[in-house]
């Protein structure tokens, strides 16, 4: 009997980014480089990135029109090579227009920021829910750019980028797809009244969610806290469906939920989509917010979601900041001849723990959860924090947590 090899192979691509006065090169660079990762998590290969300084995106090209025959150059001279260049990702959302344009000019393949996310989530997706969610926001995306893909269609390409919702061959009349995004939207709300029937069955057990940035470490610290097994590696967005455990810390019972990793420029059609997920969240009781301390910009990864957190929860909930990877944090230590101020790049994990803990008190705490360093204090933490929201909702039940069902996971 024949057997079928699939052949398995790594696309080359150029990232582009901008340098605005919004966005000054340090920035531009630093989100490069989580293009580059995404690319990576995609499974990608980075041959070359190109920056442009504009004071805004060209609205037909995105870069101008010397930029764009660089790249095209580029192109070309790879051709012949052992790496040709399969596709150029622009490190923002491209209009129709513009991505019309630039692969007209390029003759590859074309994605944006979103796209390559929506990428990523489609491979990511495991449960039937997520690749419905998931489904949704393609459809949602590819609703403007139809004319776009037709192109690709006729071209027959495959690969990143190009993971249709589970399609033979993608429908390009709007009324269709308008009619399948109804349906699918239908589909989400029935799932969405059976989660919100669970969480009511889940009767009055504290819940905890792990939130944080993507690749920050919750599925490693849920994996540690609950004793399961929750698939976790160093990739963005390697956790995609929502996980419910519980946990018991000392005879205490809560429920403890490890969510979708926040990213900015998170795709709108993603948050509107993953609604379940994020009700996961705004209906819990305690947060716990984790960061990669080992990250160079992790001060902005902890703005990002919690600008987030605020759109979803439209409130402030009890956080609980745990600082993850401890093991990997690395400074450079000042001259003692510099005379200049200290930046933050030369602050001791001392340092940054007297900082955040004098403006947070007992709701922080700094760990690794691969290692295992201080997650004795982290549940202490927990405990106190999940014993203090018990003891407010039953205030008269002595806080006798054996008449729970305490049988762990």
């Amino acid at each position: 009997m024949a057997v079928e090899v699939t052949e398995i192979y790594c696309e080359n691509a150029v990232l582009v980014g901008l340098i605005t006065p919004s966005q000054k090169e340090m920035k531009a660079k630093e989100y490069i480089d989580e293009l580059a990762f995404l690319a990576d998590t995609a499974g990608a290969h980075v041959l070359k990135t190109f920056f442009q300084k504009l004071d805004y995106p060209n609205p037909r090209t995105f870069v101008g029109e010397g930029k764009l025959a660089e790249i095209k150059e580029y192109i070309k001279l790879q051709e012949d090579t052992d790496f040709p260049v399969g596709m150029v990702i622009f490190d923002d959302e491209l209009s129709p227009l513009q991505l019309r344009n630039i692969e007209k000019e390029l003759q590859v393949k074309i994605l944006d920021r979103t796209n390559l996310i929506l990428d990523i989530f489609a491979k990511r997706a495991q449960t039937a829910y997520a690749k419905t969610q998931v489904e949704l926001a393609q459809y949602q995306y590819m609703l403007p750019r139809l004319t776009r893909l037709w192109t690709h269609l006729e071209r027959q390409r495959g690969g990143i980028g190009m993971r249709g919702p589970g399609e033979t061959q993608i429908e390009t009349d709007r009324r269709i797809i308008l009619d399948k995004i109804a349906l699918l939207k239908k589909k989400l709300e029935a799932v969405d009244k059976q989660m919100s029937t669970q969480r009511q069955n889940r009767g009055k057990m504290v819940r905890v969610a792990l939130v944080g940035y993507t690749n920050v470490g919750k599925s490693t610290m849920m994996n540690l806290l609950s004793k399961s097994d929750v698939f976790a590696e160093n990739k963005l967005f390697a956790t995609l469906d929502t996980t419910v455990r519980k946990v018991i810390i000392d005879n205490l019972p809560f429920l403890l939920t490890d969510t979708v990793g926040f990213i900015r420029k998170l795709p709108t059609h993603l948050i509107e989509s993953f609604k379940s997920t994020l009700d996961e969240v705004r209906e819990a009781d305690l947060l716990v917010h984790i960061v990669d301390i080992s990250h160079p910009n992790f001060e902005e990864q902890y703005e990002i979601v919690n600008k987030t957190l605020l759109d979803v929860c439209k409130e402030a909930k009890p956080t609980i900041l745990v600082f993850n990877k401890i093991d990997a944090f690395s400074y450079v230590p000042k001259d003692e001849d510099d005379l200049s101020p200290v930046k933050k790049e030369n602050y001791s994990l001392e340092d940054l723990k007297k900082m955040w803990m004098a403006n947070l008190n007992d709701n922080c705490v700094f760990v690794s959860a691969k290692q295992k360093l201080n997650i004795d204090e982290l549940k202490t933490i927990m405990y106190d924090r999940v014993k203090e929201i018990h003891v407010r909702r039953f205030p008269y039940n002595d806080f006798l947590f054996q008449k729970y069902d305490v049988d762990e996971q």
